[in-house]
C-alpha cells in the first residue's frame, strides 16, 4: 500500500510530457538594410514636400493616424472600429477561444452528477398456474451522486489547455491585426480619395488653359496666322483631356465606396467626409523601431508565434496519448423501496472505483499521431521564421521607398516648375506669331504629365508613411481602448 502511494504521488507531481515551448529568440540582424534611413529625406519647395527624419528606437502611438492631423480621418477610423464586420467577427472569434480555453479547465476537476431513479416491477399469477392473481414484486428508489476524475498524470490535459490558451492568443493577435490591417486601409484610401481630387482638379484646369488656347488658335485662324489643322490638333488634345475625366471620376466613387466597406455602411447610406491632400498632414519625426523589437510588435509574427506554441503543445498531447491514463470514479447514495427511506443509514450505497488503461495495440495509430504532431511543429517553426523575415523585408522596403518618395516629389516639384516656365514661354511667343501649334502642344502634354506625376508623388509619399507605420506593427501595444475585446472570459461552469 505504501508503494502504491509513493507511485501515486510521483505521478501526480510529475511535469507534463513533450516538449515546453519557449518563444524564438529575436533575430540578431543589424539593422533594416537601409542606411539611408538614418538621413533626413530630401525636400522639396511644395506642399508636402518637408523632410521627414528617422527616429531610432523611437516608439510609435498606439492611435499613429492621428500624425496625419486629420479630425475627418481620426473620426472615419474611429467609425469603422466601432462598425466594421471584420472586426466583429475577429472580436467573436477571440471570445469563442477563450471560452473553449475556460471549458477545456474544467477537465482539471472531478465530475460531480446527480441520479435519481425510481423503479417498480410487478409478476404475473400466469407463471404459478394462477392468471387471476398478480402481486407487485418490488418498488425501489434509487439516489445517488457519482464522481469521477481523470487523474493528470502525464500532463495530457495540461498541454491541451496550453494549446487552447495558445490558439486564444492567436485570436488575440489575429484581432490586432484586423485593427491594424483595417486602420491602415483607412487611411491608404483616404490618400487615395485625396489623390483622385487633386488629380480631377488638376485636370479640369488643364482643360481650362486647353480651352483657352483652343480659343487663341481659332482666333490666328481668322487672322490668318494658323490653319484649320492646328485648330483640330488642339481640339483634339482637348477632346482627350476630357475623355480622362469619366475615368477618373469612377475612381473617386470607387474609393468612396471602399471606405463605405471599410467603416461598415452601404455605398449610398456613406456621407464621410471629402478628403484632400492639403487635408492630410504628412508626419516629419517617424519613429523606427529597434529590430529586436519588431518581432514584438508586429501581430502577425505573434499570430505564428502563438501557432507554433499550439504545436508544440498538442506534440505533449499525442506523448500523453501513448501513456496510461489513470481514472478514479465512486458513487454515494441510497436505495429503498419507500423515498422517506432513502436517505436513511440502512439505505446507503456506495462504490469507488480506480482504473488504468494502456493503449496496446491500435495499428501505430498513437505513433504516427505523435509524428505528425512533430512534423506540424516543424511546420510552424518554419512559417514562423518565414514571417519574420517578411516583416523586416516590409520595414525596409518601406524605408527604401520613403527616400524614393522624397526625392522623386523634390524632382516632380522641379520638373513642374520647368514646364510651367516653358509653357508659359512658349505661349506668349505663340500669341505673338513666335512659336508653332505644334510646339504649344508638346509644352502642354509636358505640362499635364508633370502637374499629374506631382500630385501622384505626394500622395505616394503619405500612403508610404502609413505603410511605415504598418509594417512596424502599428502600436496597439499603446492602445487601451480596446482592451475590453482581448479580455479573457472571468467565469465558467
Amino acid at each position: 500500500m505504501k508503494s502504491i502511494s509513493l507511485w501515486s504521488a510521483l505521478l501526480l507531481s510529475a511535469c507534463a510530457v513533450g516538449p515546453n515551448y519557449k518563444p524564438p529568440a529575436a533575430p540578431q540582424t543589424p539593422g533594416y538594410a537601409a542606411p539611408a534611413a538614418a538621413s533626413p529625406t530630401a525636400s522639396a519647395p511644395t506642399p508636402g514636400g518637408e523632410a521627414q527624419r528617422f527616429a531610432d528606437g523611437r516608439d510609435i502611438p498606439g492611435e499613429w493616424w492621428t500624425l496625419f492631423q486629420s479630425p475627418q480621418l481620426n473620426q472615419l477610423i474611429e467609425r469603422g472600429l466601432a462598425n466594421n464586420p471584420t472586426i466583429d467577427a475577429a472580436q467573436a472569434a477571440l471570445r469563442q477561444a477563450n471560452e473553449a480555453m475556460a471549458a477545456q479547465r474544467g477537465a482539471f476537476y472531478p465530475s460531480v452528477s446527480g441520479q435519481y431513479q425510481a423503479q417498480r416491477a410487478k409478476e404475473s399469477g400466469a407463471e404459478l398456474g394462477q392468471p387471476q392473481l398478480g402481486s407487485i414484486l418490488y418498488t425501489l428508489n434509487t439516489a445517488t451522486v457519482n464522481v469521477s476524475y481523470t487523474l493528470d498524470a502525464f500532463g495530457g490535459i495540461r498541454r491541451q489547455v496550453e494549446a487552447l490558451q495558445a490558439q486564444a492568443e492567436y485570436q488575440r493577435f489575429a484581432l490586432e491585426a484586423s485593427y491594424l490591417t483595417l486602420t491602415a486601409n483607412i487611411v491608404t484610401a483616404a490618400v487615395g480619395e485625396a489623390s483622385l481630387r487633386a488629380e480631377i482638379a488638376a485636370t479640369e484646369d488643364i482643360v481650362r488653359l486647353e480651352r483657352a488656347e483652343l480659343d487663341i488658335t481659332r482666333r490666328r485662324v481668322s487672322a490668318g496666322g494658323a490653319s484649320q489643322a492646328d485648330v483640330l490638333q488642339q481640339q483634339a488634345v482637348l477632346d482627350a483631356t476630357l475623355a480622362g475625366l469619366p475615368a477618373l471620376r469612377s475612381q473617386l466613387a470607387q474609393e468612396r465606396n471602399l471606405l463605405a466597406a471599410y467603416v461598415g455602411e452601404y455605398p449610398a447610406d456613406y456621407a464621410g467626409a471629402a478628403f484632400t491632400l492639403d487635408s492630410l498632414q504628412l508626419p516629419v519625426d517617424l519613429p523606427l523601431s529597434l529590430p529586436s523589437k519588431l518581432v514584438e510588435q508586429r501581430p502577425d509574427i505573434q499570430e505564428y508565434a502563438a501557432l507554433l506554441h499550439q504545436a508544440t503543445a498538442q506534440i505533449g498531447v499525442a506523448t500523453a496519448n501513448l501513456l496510461p491514463q489513470l481514472t478514479l470514479s465512486g458513487s454515494y447514495g441510497g436505495a429503498a423501496s419507500r423515498f422517506s427511506d432513502v436517505f436513511s443509514p440502512s439505505s446507503v450505497v456506495w462504490s469507488l472505483i480506480g482504473g488504468v488503461t494502456q493503449p496496446l495495440f491500435k495499428g501505430g495509430q498513437l505513433t504516427h499521431q505523435r509524428r505528425a504532431a512533430v512534423a506540424a511543429a516543424q511546420q510552424a517553426a518554419a512559417n514562423y521564421r518565414s514571417t519574420v523575415i517578411t516583416a523586416f523585408q516590409n520595414v525596409s522596403d518601406t524605408l527604401y521607398a520613403l527616400q524614393a518618395d522624397a526625392d522623386t516629389l523634390a524632382a516632380q516639384s522641379e520638373a513642374l516648375g520647368t514646364a510651367d516656365g516653358a509653357l508659359k514661354l512658349v505661349q506668349a511667343q505663340y500669341k505673338s506669331g513666335g512659336a508653332s501649334n505644334l510646339q504649344v502642344l508638346t509644352s502642354e502634354q509636358a505640362y499635364q504629365n508633370a502637374v499629374i506625376a506631382l500630385v501622384k508623388a505626394r500622395a505616394q509619399r503619405l500612403a508610404d508613411t502609413a505603410a511605415l507605420f504598418q509594417a512596424l506593427g502599428g502600436g496597439w501595444w499603446n492602445r487601451t481602448d480596446l482592451a475590453e475585446s482581448t479580455d479573457c472570459c472571468k467565469g465558467s461552469k
